[in-house]
């Protein structure tokens, strides 16, 4: 139990933070589109890369630079688009971002491909994952899996609270002007975080 209880604080405190993901995740249950598939591959995601870091994966990553320096520039542009469209919203916000309505199944596919893009290529969730979590619990010993599986658990209730627990927000949001202020700072984070991984790089 003590180590689930450190491996979920851990995992907990890695991923409550303000980043791409996240509050692509938020404004996905603010808009209630899509929320259980993109709740659900962040999720697993989290999952399967806590386990490669469990499993010592992120020592062999290590030994090849190259992969994480690829990655940085491939996630670096991707997040300057999805700020760039975000900002496009911000200033010119149309009557669908107010619906509340579940989406339609084309931007159910385009919510889960951006959600696909903003997991997978990004630098930042490989190092919380396979090579913090995993050198964490590579210090645990024969306990190392039950630590990652607190991790797993942490990322799966915070996706969940993320997701389904924006809907609360609901009323406020019913305003064009609080949209335009989400859609900003999602602007914002995407621009800072897209510059600063290609800067990296």
């Amino acid at each position: 139990m003590t180590a689930l209880a450190a491996g979920f604080g851990t995992g907990l405190s890695l991923i409550v933070a303000i980043g791409a993901q996240n509050a692509f995740v938020l404004r996905q249950g603010l808009h209630r589109d899509a929320v259980l598939p993109v709740v659900a591959i962040c999720a697993l995601s989290d999952a399967v890369l806590i386990a490669l870091g469990v499993a010592g994966v992120g020592a062999v990553v290590v030994a090849w630079p190259g992969a994480l320096t690829a990655v940085a520039l491939v996630g670096g542009g991707f997040l300057l688009v999805y700020g760039a469209l975000a900002a496009r919203r911000a200033l010119r916000p149309g009557d669908d971002a107010l619906r509340a309505e579940n989406g339609s199944a084309g931007s159910r596919r385009r919510a889960v491909l951006t959600c696909l893009a903003l997991t997978w290529l990004n630098p930042h969730v490989y190092l919380d994952t396979v090579f913090l979590l995993g050198s964490i619990a590579s210090d645990r010993g024969p306990l190392r899996w039950t630590f990652g599986l607190g991790a797993g658990l942490a990322s799966l209730c915070w996706f969940a609270a993320l997701g389904f627990g924006a809907r609360l927000l609901s009323r406020f949001l019913a305003r064009p002007s609080a949209w335009r202020v989400l859609d900003g700072l999602v602007a914002v984070t995407m621009l800072v975080l897209g510059g600063m991984l290609i800067a990296g790089a």
